[in-house]
């Protein structure tokens, strides 16, 4: 049975979905692009993207759901614009992503998205298999939604809408049902001349338009990166301790991004968006758990958002953060002894030299050890 594809839209917006495109269930066009990224290493440490059975579903959506014809992509706005420059820039705080002020979007979209494939197989006279996902599966997300009519690729590699920005969720679904009607796709990009995202990237993470190093991203370094960063970088990072949000708040197209109505994506307040730093420092896996649970936020773990607040602590030039780095030289994690011991050294090298010095004599991580050293 052919499903009509202005029901389905009507439906995904009554679910609350901003977006809805579809798109005939073909390889992304970018996939040439990904796996020349993927040879080049640009990956980092997430090796899972090089898998060769997600190379293999990225080639034929087949491999995902067998005898697949469409996939639907939803947009879902997360905008919300609450606060300014100003108060997030304070250097005594950390900054979040805006995608990660309010709850983790999985939890948000991924029932919505799975009552929309509900509802889709209902459509398609119960005979249509599905396959749902938001940020999870092997696919090209954002190629596809070029490919849906959803927006642009930019030179940031963020999907881009016109009259939207790019403060969107995505999620797919994978069907064996067929629509009477196909989006266009959209225009491949309206960049133009504009380089703005490319040269306000303080770690130099794009080599190239619309190639992105994860390995410098901050969004990486902070989220997916597992041990210790880059001496290099972490002066870059200013006071980012969980993703990034620059090359996307430069863009022009930004200035018409849709203030979300999804309460669940808003902060509660600026301690949400941008929590002091002395607080993050102080934290332990219960007190971690306790304050994230529920958010995007505990994909990094404690030792890794305490890690990411003691590099923000270094850059930020606030003196009373110095007492709580240095209890942070005891810490049971390695990762966050050695960039404590970073910090405090770049907040004050004269009165940490004694403090490193100690802790250096008693250190027993050889990785701890060197990067204590080298702050001598």
């Amino acid at each position: 049975m052919i499903v009509s594809t202005a029901m389905l839209k009507a439906h995904a917006q009554a679910l609350g979905f901003s977006l809805v495109g579809t798109a005939l269930a073909r390889p992304a066009p970018t996939l040439a692009a990904y796996q020349r990224w993927l040879a080049l290493g640009m990956h980092g440490e997430m090796a899972y993207l090089a898998r060769r059975d997600r190379l293999a579903r990225r080639r034929d959506l087949n491999q995902i759901v067998p005898g697949a014809q469409s996939i639907v992509v939803v947009g879902l706005d997360y905008f919300s614009g609450q606060f300014s420059d100003a108060a997030l820039s304070d250097p005594a705080r950390g900054r979040i992503a805006a995608y990660a002020w309010g709850l983790d979007y999985h939890n948000i979209m991924t029932p919505r998205l799975e009552e929309l494939a509900a509802w889709l197989r209902g459509a398609a006279g119960g005979a249509s298999a599905q396959r749902v996902y938001v940020d999870t599966g092997a696919v090209l997300e954002r190629s596809h939604a070029q490919q849906a009519g959803l927006g642009f690729v930019g030179k940031n590699t963020m999907l881009i809408g016109p009259r939207r920005g790019s403060y969107f969720f995505l999620g797919e679904i994978i069907t064996t049902a067929a629509f009477d009607a196909y989006d266009a796709p959209h225009r491949e990009t309206m960049c133009g001349r504009c380089t703005r995202c490319l040269a306000d990237c303080p770690t130099g993470a794009f080599p190239q338009p619309y190639v992105l190093d994860a390995r410098r991203c901050i969004s990486y370094l902070t989220i997916e990166h597992k041990g210790f960063i880059d001496p290099a970088l972490r002066p870059l990072m200013g006071s980012w301790v969980f993703g990034c949000d620059i090359c996307q708040d430069v863009c022009p197209w930004q200035r018409f991004a849709v203030e979300t109505p999804e309460l669940a994506f808003r902060a509660a307040d600026l301690d949400r968006a941008a929590p002091p730093l002395r607080e993050l420092l102080a934290l332990d896996a219960a007190s971690f758990q306790a304050r994230f649970h529920g958010t995007p936020l505990q994909r990094a773990g404690r030792d890794r958002l305490v890690r990411n607040a003691c590099v923000a602590a270094g850059n930020s030039g606030v003196s009373d953060l110095f007492d709580p780095l240095a209890r942070l030289l005891d810490d049971s994690a390695p990762v966050v002894r050695g960039h404590a011991a970073w910090a405090l050294a770049r907040l004050d090298s004269a009165a940490a030299r004694p403090l490193l010095a100690r802790r250096l004599a008693a250190e027993t991580d050889p990785a701890v050890h060197t990067e204590t050293a080298a702050c001598l």
